[in-house]
């Protein structure tokens, strides 16, 4: 008898093809479609401690919606891997399968988690942004992600203009001396200036204190956090989401434990929960964003197992579509 093979593996360069910004983008859409439909399961987000040399373990489960395999994606956070050549978070994304339970595939997760990420801010943009094109877009942060976002963000169309802005000047510079996308690039000295006129704000930063004043923002903007996903990160202040026209989350009860403004927002300036918007309501069911055309939206993305999941099973099929009859 024939041994069974085991599970597919797909590795950085293998996820990078099949996961093209189309395939990301419908696959982040269809997550948030399922999470505002009720139809996906997430379990709750597990993070164990590091210290003295371990790396800090987080684990994200979920599944998409009845019949698809839960996706399970486990990682370490160590900054002590620079040193050693490596990226500091380092991720797998397991898929079972569906009806067995079994191993059917194991994914890179850091290729996966770059890739999502970007989409999902698309996702949220195509949503929140004012409906007035093209976009002024201003990203902050020019590390990976912020590179992420600018391919993302202009791949989907509708943006007239990028500032970028890194604490490191050069890292802004080297990002929009490379970019090829269509559109001007340009980096930016100062953020307060660069941030001014944009209708969309993007960080892409891991930042403990405060990036952004909301006065400094365009009325009718929209600002996206993907660096606030702990307690203690915060790109903008609690004060920013609490005078925001509008908060908007990924999921609300992760935000509440996870998302550094939006926690400081209901607790020390008195925003109320039942106000905060996920954004799987306005994908799935076009719920109202903006009240005035005025209204500053600030959304905080956490980052949550669906979105994995619904990558995950994106690039399954892409590669089952792709392989040969037997």
């Amino acid at each position: 008898m024939t041994p069974a093979a085991g599970p597919a593996r797909y590795d950085d360069e293998a996820v990078r093809r099949l996961l093209d910004l189309d395939t990301a983008f419908a696959s982040q859409r269809e997550a948030f479609r399922c999470l505002g439909e009720g139809l996906a399961d997430l379990g709750p987000r597990v993070v164990l401690a590091g210290g003295g040399g371990d790396a800090v373990t987080f684990s994200y489960t979920a599944r998409l919606r009845p019949g698809t395999g839960t996706v399970c994606k486990l990682g370490g956070v160590n900054e002590e891997n620079v040193a050693r050549g490596l990226a500091t978070v380092q991720a797998t994304v397991v898929v079972l399968d569906a009806h067995t339970g079994a191993v059917a595939a194991t994914l890179d997760g850091n290729a996966i988690t770059e890739l999502r990420t970007a989409a999902a801010t698309a996702v949220a943009v195509r949503h929140l942004a004012p409906a007035a094109e093209p976009l002024q877009v201003a990203i902050v942060g020019c590390g990976l992600q912020g590179a992420a976002h600018l391919r993302a963000l202009t791949h989907q169309g509708g943006v007239a203009s990028v500032a970028l802005w890194d604490r490191d000047p050069a890292r802004a510079e080297e990002l929009a001396a490379g970019a090829r996308v269509g559109v001007p690039v340009a980096p930016v000295a100062d953020v307060t200036a660069g941030v001014r006129e944009a209708d969309v704000v993007v960080c892409c930063t891991t930042s403990t204190t405060p990036l952004l004043e909301i006065d400094s923002i365009k009325p009718g903007a929209t600002v996206v956090s993907i660096g606030s996903f702990a307690p203690d990160r915060l790109e903008v202040s609690g004060e920013f989401a609490a005078r925001a026209g509008r908060v908007v989350v990924d999921h609300l009860p992760t935000a509440l434990e996870q998302a550094g403004p939006v926690m400081a927002a209901v607790t020390d300036h008195g925003l109320d929960p039942s106000a905060i918007l996920e954004l799987g309501a306005v994908v799935a069911h076009g719920a109202e964003v903006r009240t005035t055309s005025g209204d500053i939206v600030f959304y905080n993305s956490v980052g949550i197992g669906v979105q994995d999941a619904a990558a995950a099973l994106a690039i399954l099929d892409r590669a089952a579509t792709a392989a040969p009859a037997d």
